[in-house]
């Protein structure tokens, strides 16, 4: 292996270790599974990682890479074998750590959020569980910032529809 291809390599090596906790949290509230967030976030690295030497903005990457995950959910979703698949009430064994301490109302939110349509589920990941802006979100989708407030608004909605009690507790109803 030349020396080019050894630099390569330890760049997107260096970038993988470091980013992969993030990208592995970002494609869990993508999929609401772990082990599907973890094949999707080896997908995406592996994805990128053949386009390595064609990425040009290297201040970009995480944006690159999460726009591979929302894609490559959204593909797996239109497979006819993931439609058959059966979900289960079984919650994997993880640690999961939590910056603020909430009495429950994020996990019971978040049972809220996993019904939402793919397209509002995925802005709201990214929108409010990513803390990513309005232009970041559409660049990241490819969408205009008209639809990412659209879409947001929609799933905000019908969450307070949904889980007024789960929301009023919370008392975070729309922060930004």
């Amino acid at each position: 292996m030349g020396e080019r291809a050894a630099a390569r390599d330890a760049d997107f090596t260096a970038y993988m270790t470091a980013r992969q906790p993030a990208l592995l949290r970002t494609a869990y509230l993508l999929t609401g599974d772990r082990h599907s967030a973890e094949d999707l976030v080896q997908v995406a690295l592996a994805k990128l990682y053949l386009s390595w030497d064609k990425v040009q903005k290297r201040d970009q990457l995480d944006a690159y890479v999460r726009r591979i995950m929302v894609n490559e959910n959204n593909s797996l979703w239109r497979r006819p074998w993931k439609r058959r698949e059966v979900t289960s009430d079984l919650v994997p064994d993880f640690a999961s750590t939590s910056d603020v301490y909430d009495e429950g109302q994020s996990a019971a939110l978040w049972e809220f959020v996993q019904t939402l349509p793919p397209k509002q589920k995925t802005v709201v990941v990214l929108r409010y569980y990513e803390e990513l802006s309005e232009a970041e979100v559409a660049s990241t989708l490819g969408i205009s910032v008209g639809t990412v407030k659209s879409q947001a608004s929609r799933a905000l909605a019908t969450l307070r529809e949904r889980a007024p009690e789960v929301l009023g507790r919370t008392g975070r109803e729309e922060e930004r």
